[in-house]
């Protein structure tokens, strides 16, 4: 598949880094665009509608999928996604589909919200890090309290109105030894879809190059592997945990969901509110700026030279102790943004993950090859 035709999902950030909570972990606080001039798609209707229209021409698929990111994207009201949507709607060419995501912390969800969601047949992703206690220590409001009750009771109301719902789980060394009481608060509020992002802050004056609030990473394998374990006795079938369904399904389709897992990446840039298009949502910096919508079209950046340079460097700068390793098929080295360790023969770009998903993809093949085998194909992909 060439680079161009490959699908990609751009997060499109109306209100840019604004946010009604401030958790202590979020990298967007310190990764902001660089140019913060004005129009911007929230209040320039003209903005909103040449990315609505530059990015369905840009999508090759029968799907064109909107996703909304932050900040937190209910800031921008819900009277501006009803623009979008008709904008979309009006540019939208006979035969495809339309999809929009939305990715918030559930604190600001009310029944109006649910109403039109639900309308516009939306999707929706909610961080929660677990119950309560969990939760409230990093992802707290301005004020310094707790969010946990408001983007539960978010995730309730979005539940009840029968939104496709997904739970996006930060591990962090608050969580990352509750795996069972994490994943069974999830199972026990109705959660179908889960996924679990690993939190790794860097700190360049740590011997450890991160954060203490940064997971660790043989933690952060055992406690996959704990939820694995869970998983496979009884909730397969009934939920979806994405690292899990990424794993299995490679089998049949040959490649990763996951951009993280890919062999290259650059197919998730984002759009910043003034219509800047930046590499990617944890690359949003000076040296990964493409442009403007309003001088080139989102094609041209999605497939310009820079953004195949950004995608192949993940697989052209693999250390070579990762192109011997046993489940290199199913990491691919993980993402770039974590690639700061030396492997063990002091070769630049080990990543910090490394000894956890190598726990976890060796303890799951077993089972990842028993599902090869039933189904005929073959998993080594080169």
């Amino acid at each position: 598949m060439s680079f161009e035709s490959q699908p990609f999902q751009i997060f499109t950030k109306p209100v840019g880094d604004h946010c009604n909570l401030y958790c202590s972990y979020c990298y967007y606080h310190t990764e902001k665009p660089h140019n913060k001039k004005k129009p911007t798609i929230l209040n320039d209707d003209n903005l909103l509608e040449i990315y609505i229209r530059q990015h369905i021409e840009a999508t090759t698929g029968d799907l064109v999928f909107f996703s909304w990111h932050g900040g937190e994207p209910t800031l921008a009201g819900i009277d501006f996604y009803r623009k979008a949507v008709r904008l979309q709607k009006k540019y939208l060419p006979a035969g495809k589909r339309l999809l929009n995501g939305i990715q918030t912390n559930g604190t600001l969800i009310d029944e109006e919200w649910c109403r039109f969601m639900q309308e516009e047949n939306f999707i929706a992703g909610v961080s929660i890090d677990g119950p309560e206690k969990l939760h409230n220590q990093f992802r707290l409001d301005k004020t310094q309290k707790g969010s946990f009750k408001d983007a539960f009771r978010g995730f309730k109301l979005l539940q009840k109105s029968g939104i496709p719902l997904e739970i996006l789980c930060v591990v962090s060394s608050v969580n990352e030894n509750f795996a069972a009481e994490v994943y069974s608060f999830f199972r026990e509020s109705g959660a179908r879809y889960i996924t679990f992002l690993p939190m790794v802050e860097r700190d360049f004056q740590s011997a450890t190059g991160v954060t203490k609030k940064s997971v660790n990473p043989v933690k952060f394998g055992k406690f996959l592997i704990e939820v694995f374990d869970e998983w496979i006795a009884n909730d397969i079938g009934n939920i979806q945990v994405q690292i899990f369904e990424d794993t299995i399904g490679s089998v049949f389709t040959g490649d990763h969901t996951i951009c993280i897992f890919k062999k290259n990446c650059g197919r998730v840039p984002v759009i910043e509110s003034n219509g800047d298009f930046y590499a990617c949502d944890h690359f949003v910096n000076k040296n990964h700026f493409q442009g403007n919508i309003l001088e080139n079209h989102i094609s041209y950046f999605l497939n310009s030279v820079k953004q195949q340079k950004f995608g192949l460097a993940k697989s052209e700068n693999l250390p070579d102790y990762c192109k011997a390793c046993e489940v290199l098929v199913y990491c691919n080295g993980e993402c770039p943004k974590n690639r700061f360790m030396k492997s063990p023969d002091r070769e630049e770009g080990l990543n910090y993950l490394c000894s956890g998903y190598k726990l976890f993809f060796n303890h799951c093949r077993p089972f990842v090859e028993e599902v090869r085998k039933a189904a005929g194909q073959n998993i080594d992909r080169g």
